[in-house]
């Protein structure tokens, strides 16, 4: 009897990953540690991470509190690594879009929108392709590539070098 060859284990991790979680509050900080291992897996540079972490937490919060919708409905939290950047989307099932808020310093909330604004290199937010609700998302370039580039360039590491 002869076997079947084998396909090969993949060598790196998947470069795209998508959770479901709940509409509950709880699902924020899952989504926060979902996120923080597959940066980890990604070598992702500790400011990138820390940044998407932070945005994606807002967007779900957002999705969370805001997003009224009938009971049983899932937050949807997708990553996309790039050779040049991190795209995070999160999709719920509210077809209402929202729009930054102009917090007073003595608002508790209403800065989500602003953060996702400023730190992110680029955001938007679109009603979702197939079904109801939207999609908000992110990108942040995380220049992996580009340091393992120059890093292949010097005949030594780039960490050896004094400075």
């Amino acid at each position: 009897m002869q076997s079947s060859p084998r396909l090969p284990l993949p060598t790196t991790a998947p470069k795209d990953t998508e959770w479901r979680l709940p509409r509950h509050a709880r699902s924020v900080g899952r989504a926060r540690a979902l996120f923080r291992e597959q940066a980890a897996s990604w070598e992702l540079p500790q400011d990138v991470t820390d940044t998407a972490e932070l945005l994606l937490s807002e967007l779900m919060t957002n999705a969370y509190r805001h997003a009224k919708v009938p009971a049983g409905r899932e937050i949807w939290a997708r990553c996309l690594l790039t050779d040049d950047h991190l795209r995070i989307t999160v999709t719920d099932a509210n077809d209402t879009l929202p729009t930054p808020a102009s917090a007073s310093p003595d608002d508790e909330s209403g800065r989500g929108l602003a953060l996702v604004a400023t730190l992110a290199d680029d955001w938007g937010v679109e009603p979702r392709e197939r079904g109801i609700g939207k999609m908000i998302w992110f990108r942040i370039r995380h220049g992996l590539h580009t340091q393992k580039r120059i890093q292949g360039l010097h005949p030594f590491p780039l960490h050896d070098v004094a400075e």
